[in-house]
């Protein structure tokens, strides 16, 4: 059981948060914190595995404050959950070892799917020695293996997707990879959530009029 502190000021999108997490089995929250100050003093009382990050505190950068909770946690792991865009924010957190980072708005299988990962991932540390597939897992790389997609799904296909999400200048739609490869939008569906099931691909909605957009892009620094 992975004990989750969540760190939001927002009161109302932590507790959200904190509900999502409820919903994956072998993890529970252990605390819910709306400043750097609250989330300090409930690392020091709860000595939880995972944190939930917002950049954004009212009194200070969540970055500059995951420094100060693994003076308290040394094991602390971190999953940023942010509106903050800017890559060099982006590349900062990956720097400081964050495990995922996830950008608002999102679904509840986004922050799901990370969660799992972040549980497979830890469970390959579990003692014993460790093959390439056990390092891969542990650092998130996906297997050569990858591209052979799962029954119903043509291998040339799935690569002609993935370089068409490589070569975009930014994120697409299905309908926009289904144009560029030449494929049906539904099929492009397909692929893109097979990919974002893998971890090879990141997933964000885009809001607008109507039903939010899914918006798949290739990962800028992996």
């Amino acid at each position: 059981m992975f004990d989750v502190l969540v760190v939001d000021d927002d009161f109302m999108v932590a507790r959200i948060h904190a509900g999502f997490v409820a919903q994956n089995p072998g993890f529970r929250v252990c605390g819910v914190a709306h400043s750097a100050a609250e989330a300090l003093a409930l690392t020091r009382a709860h000595a939880p595995d995972l944190v939930l990050l917002d950049i954004h505190l009212p009194d200070g950068n969540g970055l500059d404050l995951l420094h100060r909770l693994r003076r308290e946690q040394p094991n602390l792991d971190a999953i940023v959950i942010t509106a903050a865009r800017e890559q060099a924010t982006v590349v900062r957190a990956r720097r400081g070892g964050v495990t995922s980072y996830l950008m608002k708005p999102f679904q509840r299988e986004d922050l799901s799917r990370r969660l799992t990962q972040y549980r497979d991932q830890s469970g390959a540390a579990d003692g014993g020695t460790a093959d390439q597939t056990v390092v891969d897992r542990l650092f998130g790389h996906v297997p050569a293996a990858r591209s052979v997609p799962r029954k119903g799904l043509s291998d040339e296909t799935l690569h002609a997707v993935e370089e068409a999400l490589r070569a975009a200048d930014g994120d697409l739609s299905a309908m926009g990879t289904a144009e560029r490869v030449g494929i049906s939008r539904v099929s492009a569906r397909r692929y893109l959530e097979h990919l974002v099931e893998q971890g090879t691909v990141t997933v964000q909605l885009r809001y607008g009029a109507g039903r939010p957009e899914r918006r798949y892009a290739w990962p800028t620094a992996r």
